[in-house]
């Protein structure tokens, strides 16, 4: 029986409020400094320590003084402080006072004002300063500053939705630190967009849909899971610990079905947004959604009925603020069951007999607003064994002015407006543990087999199966043609038949990263250029790009953990999985983007005997007739 810990349990409004006791007695926490990130040190599951212990992410906005901290409240202690050195280390994550402070810096720059009264732009009150990520630093100036790069959109008015009315062509860098403007870039000279998308203005929708009739999902005898305080959720055969971190969103711990374990942790560890359109205002635009904005921050409140339908559960979360302190999430998390098809089915002329079962799955889910997109990601938990992630994409697509004509870069999606084409890229962290800690994983492409004497009708099908010895045998990337699959299996245990049990893990097979390899994106987001990694586990090991991503030159995370070269076979090993969309926009795409989907699915393949679900009692009552 997999026992779920409460040393794993989600981070409490306590547990932040002694944290920043330690930092502020320690004087490390000042009336200057920020608390980019607060969290959970996740403990070395080999040598657990006697107490929780969390990490903080300070910068000092008077100076620019950046630490990495771990406190021990229950100790009383710091038990480590390192100074960062931002051009080698890289900046802390983004902070809310850079969102507040860069407008009013920028809207006071001399050569900024020049570039928008060349566009007959005079009036401030309606020019919105979009403060982003600066990416990597392009020039000796500009290494070791804390830099926001800025977009200018146009607000007509306060209901006016900013990403219709892009002010193309300038871009202006600023030093949140010094809070001076550092250049202004005038690069295109680009018509402002006119036309409105103002979507959620009921007047601009006009009349909604005729014909539709209510769906009512109901439970009359409740769900069939149950949690307790710690988090832990139980459904069905499955287990697992729910919890949150304010950079990965969730995280789903000691991940067991018919008392058997499967993962011991599980999260989106990190995610880049690279936008395509490499022209002088806009070929720093890649946003790394975790590592630089912290995505679990902005947690939406869920609402009934809207964002989940049915017999739903949630849970709060808490974070720290920026000052340190706790701050409560309602709703953040949603817990439901809902029906998934037809789960197996068979009519047999011999027998006479028709049997059928209906499929549900639980599902965990949170959804995020991050600047102009919003990304649902839904942990489905099957019957017969199965997990799926599947992130929804939605909200609104990033703009850009339009040049008359076609551009090689952009889709225009209303008149003179522009949607550059761009990536969503995820990267699942899976610390596998099926059936034991010491896992490995096989590569397996079908294969056609050469027609000749053990073929003779040619029609010889197979499978070619390549295990990963160490840690230099990835990235792998996925092959369609191939259906090519990663079989995470178990040396030491072994199913009714004497194979090994195992999980398959089935990737969509989108590009990976289409960066140039000698591009500075490509040196911050290696762990996207492959489909799959495997790593040997250490607990330091969390984030595929480094700790400290904001403005980090390059070379952290992945490449520098695989230079180890490990062993990754029969031993305690993590699966890294990249996954994602490639998204050239649609004028169907605006103003609103319709939801696109991406994720992979996990299945047992000989992890039990036989077909799992042989005792899922068939439908009764209304279930199935009018």
């Amino acid at each position: 029986m997999v026992e779920p810990s409460s040393a794993l349990a989600p981070l409490r409004a306590e547990e932040i409020s002694a944290a920043r006791e330690l930092l502020v007695h320690s004087g490390l926490l000042t009336d200057t400094t920020h608390v980019a990130y607060l969290g959970l040190v996740e403990p070395d599951k080999r040598h657990p320590a006697p107490a929780r212990r969390f990490r903080a992410m300070l910068v000092d906005m008077g100076d620019g003084t950046s630490h990495d901290v771990v406190v021990c409240p229950a100790e009383d202690r710091v038990v480590s402080s390192t100074r960062l050195e931002p051009a080698r280390d890289g900046q802390v994550p983004v902070v809310m006072l850079e969102f507040a402070m860069v407008e009013e810096i920028v809207h006071k720059d001399e050569r900024w004002l020049a570039a928008m009264h060349r566009r007959g732009l005079t009036d401030l009150s309606v020019l919105r300063v979009q403060p982003l990520s600066a990416g990597a630093a392009m020039t000796d100036s500009e290494r070791g500053r804390r830099l926001q790069r800025t977009f200018t959109f146009l607000q007509k008015h306060p209901q006016d939705l900013p990403w219709a009315h892009p002010v193309d062509g300038v871009v202006a860098y600023v030093d949140v630190i010094a809070r001076e403007v550092v250049d202004v870039v005038d690069a295109a000279l680009l018509a402002v967009p006119q036309e409105d998308g103002n979507f959620h203005l009921a007047e601009f929708n006009g009349p909604t849909r005729e014909g539709f009739k209510p769906i009512e999902i109901t439970q009359p005898h409740g769900p069939s899971f149950t949690i307790d305080a710690d988090n832990v959720l139980s459904w069905l055969g499955w287990q697992l610990q729910v919890s949150f971190d304010s950079r990965e969103g969730l995280v789903l711990r000691d991940i067991s079905i018919a008392e058997r374990p499967v993962l011991y942790r599980a999260s989106i560890a990190e995610m880049v947004v690279p936008y395509a359109d490499p022209s002088p205002q806009r070929w720093f635009q890649t946003f790394f959604d975790g590592g630089e904005y912290l995505l679990g921050n902005f947690a939406n409140s869920l609402e009934l009925g809207c964002d989940c339908v049915g017999d739903i559960t949630y849970l709060d979360v808490v974070v720290a603020d920026n000052a340190g302190r706790p701050r409560t999430i309602p709703q953040a998390i949603c817990i439901h069951e809902e029906d998934a098809g037809v789960l197996w089915k068979h009519t047999s002329s011999f027998t006479g007999s028709s049997d059928v079962r209906r499929n549900r799955r639980l599902v965990v889910s949170f959804f995020v607003t991050v600047g102009n997109y919003d990304y649902g990601f839904y942990w489905y938990f099957y019957l017969d064994g199965t997990i799926e992630l599947e992130v929804k994409a939605t909200g609104v697509v990033f703009t850009s002015g339009h040049p008359s004509g076609d551009y090689a870069y952009a889709t225009e999606v209303a008149p003179a407006l522009g949607a550059p084409h761009h990536q969503h890229l995820f990267s699942a962290r899976l610390d596998f543990t099926v059936d034991g800690p010491d896992n490995y994983v096989e590569e397996v492409d079908a294969v056609a087999v050469p027609r000749g004497p053990d073929n003779p009708t040619g029609t010889g099908i197979t499978q070619r199966v390549t295990r990963l010895r160490r840690e230099s045998d990835a990235p792998r990337l996925a092959d369609g043609n191939r259906g090519r699959v990663w079989r995470i299996g178990n040396p030491a245990v072994t199913n009714r038949l004497g194979r090994d049990v195992a999980y398959v893990l089935h990737p969509q097979g989108q590009p990976a990263l289409l960066a140039d390899p000698s591009s500075d994106l490509c040196a911050r987001a290696t762990f996207a250029t492959g489909h799959l990694w495997v790593t040997a586990y250490d607990p330091a090991e969390q984030y595929p790009a480094g700790d400290f991503v904001n403005q980090h030159p390059g070379g952290a995370g992945m490449p520098a953990w695989v230079a180890a070269d490990r062993d990754v076979d029969g031993t305690d090993i993590v699966v890294w999985h990249t996954f994602g969309l490639t998204h050239f926009p649609r004028p169907e795409d605006w103003p609103v983007m319709p939801v696109d989907t991406t994720g992979f699915v996990l299945k047992p393949a000989g992890f039990f005997g036989r077909n799992p679900t042989l005792d899922v009692p068939a439908s009764g009552g209304n279930h199935c007739h009018a």
